[in-house]
């Protein structure tokens, strides 16, 4: 195979599989779609470690494979650029996809929906990887709306349950925002550039620098910084940032698989990588760079803080998502697009780990997803407590396990960054470490360690309690371990969770690896040089890395949380409800998410329906119906009464019209 028959087939291999298990699953054996689709994610991921292993000697393709559309000077191309970042996204996304695909068959091994839940997954597969390949405007905007529209299959699978509906149609409109603010950055783009190819657009931005355009009346706005914004807002909405958050958690509602996959390394992580590649023309306005860096560092502490209250397991890791996205958007405003990479890599890995654990849980809970619940399931659940510990501090950020390299440089990088907002973004991601190490360990020791308050739930079950019933508990049932199609992927996952930020910290982020693919103006954002000297001056190594986090305040901050964790949930678990109803405002806030829900329910949805109905009982009713539609008729009616009060039907009447006529006629027509 030639290197561009491997380009293709990685794509194409998911899609192939995913329209066969679509159209035949039901004809073909129950197996074959999981044997079907996990072959085509399978040789997809080998291909892309192959790929990676090229781009790693130094290879670049950029290429169109095919002309979709041509419109005067403007050709619209399906191409793939293959570099280091697009290689590296690839086998991540492919292993995740891979690791997600193998633990769905135990997941979901009695669900109707089988075969149609792989074929979706291997679908999203393959709608990520035409986003991360893509070379050009059109490709990526099209992998774009696919992520979102097999999102959206994939959060509303169980179609009966109305949560399910509620929970797709909110991601789905809440994108829609996004995107169009996306789209019309795209639509810039190729106005004022004249092409939708990257590498064309990268080298006229420095031309375009200084361009001024009029948005309102003959006021006159940066090109560059309103152009980066609407492209940013995109990301706000895929990627899940404040105020285009409120769809993430609702997202739970879908299977838990898919919960990791699209939390962990595809779809909320599409913005990430769109502004990073975006870097050439993110690195002419400092204030859209302001601007990201603002709202990541809101979305990074105050989504911590909602994960703080969270009950139900599932929510409290997607918590979690939200506020390490925050930090990846902080990287990027500190221009250290390099480290919000590398977050974004190790990130997928221990928190794809964290939603199989708990998906793990959950079936070894008989379905049971509240925390309260829970209690000592390392005695029964040996392997999921291990590989959920090794999640936790690797979320956290323990000094050698692989988060702690990422998350550390974007704390540094927000500190070594001169840009505005720089100030309150260092103080959110060093308080968020706290908050994290709190809640994170707070989820650990209420379903791993402590009393079995599982037997008390149990016990309400053998006597008919409603509630108990309700979370599918058996009165004989023990917590237990699930299969291996279920283990293996969280032992695989594990892996790279504790190992991946120790080798890949110094290559990615001081050696050469961006080189060539991320651009960074050194002069006027200084934050990745800043960290560059301080790598090479005081740590020199992984290993000096490591040993000098435990020195670090981030270090102090998170074993705080754990102990502060370990107190209140294991030694004084009396606390924390005395603590609610002391700040039991505070708590209010905190359980109606600040607000934004019900403010999006009675401003915008309300807003919606009174515009709506007003235009229904306005524009429809009175006028098209009443006026158009009906008030012709009636006209109609009106006249014809008339008319046939002169059609008398006596020839004299008649006569005597013609007479009429013919005067009116020879008055008004006839020249003198």
């Amino acid at each position: 195979m030639t290197m561009q028959q491997i380009y293709l087939a990685i794509p194409l291999l998911p899609l192939l599989a995913a329209i066969v298990v679509g159209l035949f699953g039901k004809q073909l054996p129950r197996a074959s779609a999981h044997i079907i689709t996990i072959l085509g994610v399978g040789a997809a991921f080998v291909l892309s470690v192959f790929v990676l292993n090229d781009a790693m000697s130094g290879h670049v393709f950029n290429e169109a494979v095919y002309t979709w559309l041509k419109s005067g000077n403007i050709t619209l191309e399906i191409g793939f650029l293959i570099d280091r970042l697009s290689a590296m996204m690839m086998v991540v996304v492919t292993f995740v996809s891979l690791m997600v695909h193998i633990y769905t068959i135990g997941y979901m091994h009695e669900d109707k929906g089988y075969a149609r839940f792989f074929s979706y997954i291997s679908l999203f597969t393959f709608a990520m990887l035409m986003l991360v390949m893509s070379n050009n405007f059109m490709q990526l905007f099209f992998g774009w709306e696919a992520v979102g529209l097999v999102s959206y299959l994939l959060i509303g699978f169980w179609f009966t349950r109305p949560t399910a509906i509620y929970a797709n149609l909110k991601a789905f409109l809440v994108n829609r925002v996004g995107d169009f603010g996306f789209l019309l950055g795209i639509g810039l783009v190729l106005f004022h550039f004249g092409s939708l190819d990257y590498a064309a657009v990268f080298s006229v931005a420095p031309q375009m620098a200084d361009a001024q355009i009029s948005l309102i009346g003959n006021s006159s706005w940066s090109l560059m910084t309103v152009t980066c914004i609407l492209l940013f807002i995109g990301a706000m909405g895929k990627s899940a940032q404040v105020p285009l958050h409120v769809w993430l958690p609702d997202s739970m509602e879908g299977p838990t698989p898919i919960s990791a996959l699209i939390h962990a390394a595809t779809m909320v992580t599409a913005g990430i990588f769109m502004v990073a590649r975006m870097s050439p023309l993110f690195e002419l306005s400092s204030t859209a760079l302001s601007f990201v860096m603002i709202i990541g560092s809101i979305t990074a502490l105050f989504m911590g803080f909602l994960g703080v209250i969270q009950n139900d397991i599932k929510r409290v890791v997607a918590y979690s998502t939200l506020s390490q996205l925050g930090y990846m958007t902080v990287a990027l405003g500190a221009s250290a697009y390099s480290v919000a990479i590398f977050h974004l890599m190790t990130h997928a890995f221990f928190k794809a780990l964290l939603f199989l654990g708990a998906g793990s849980v959950i079936m070894g809970m008989h379905h049971d997803q509240d925390i309260r619940n829970m209690g000592n399931l390392k005695k029964y659940m040996p392997v999921t407590w291990i590989t959920s510990l090794i999640g936790s501090l690797a979320l956290i950020g323990t000094p050698f396990l692989s988060g702690f390299y990422s998350k550390d440089s974007i704390i540094e990088a927000a500190k070594f960054s001169t840009i505005s907002g720089s100030g309150f973004a260092y103080f959110a991601v060093l308080a968020s470490v706290f908050v994290t190490a709190f809640y994170s360990f707070r989820m650990y020791f209420l379903v791993f360690h402590g009393s079995e308050k599982w037997r008390v739930v149990k016990h309400d079950a053998h006597h008919g309690d409603d509630h108990a019933h309700h979370h599918g508990l058996s009165p004989t049932d023990d917590p237990h371990e699930p299969g291996w199609v279920i283990k293996l992927p969280l032992i695989l996952l594990a892996v790279p969770s504790l190992i991946i930020g120790y080798f890949a910290v110094e290559p990615m982020l001081f050696g050469e690896f961006f080189k060539g693919v991320i651009f960074v103006d050194a002069a006027s954002h200084p934050a990745m040089h800043e960290l560059t000297h301080h790598w090479h001056t005081i740590f020199h190594s992984s290993v000096g890395m490591a040993l000098h986090g435990f020195m670090s305040l981030p270090f102090v901050l998170a074993a705080s949380g754990v102990i502060l964790a370990w107190f209140f949930y294991i030694k004084r678990p009396d606390i924390p409800a005395k603590i609610q109803l002391k700040f039991s405002f505070i708590y209010y806030i905190l359980e109606n998410k600040y607000g934004f829900d019900s403010f999006n329910d009675r401003v915008f949805a309300a807003g919606s329906r009174f515009i709506g109905n007003k235009l229904w009982q306005i524009g429809d009713v009175k006028i098209i119906d009443g006026g158009m539609v009906n008030g012709t008729a009636n006209l109609i009616g009106k006249l014809s009464g008339v008319m046939r009060k002169l059609q008398t039907g006596l020839i004299y009447h008649y006569a005597f019209a013609m007479i009429i006529g013919v005067f009116l006629m020879l008055t008004f027509f006839t020249k003198v």
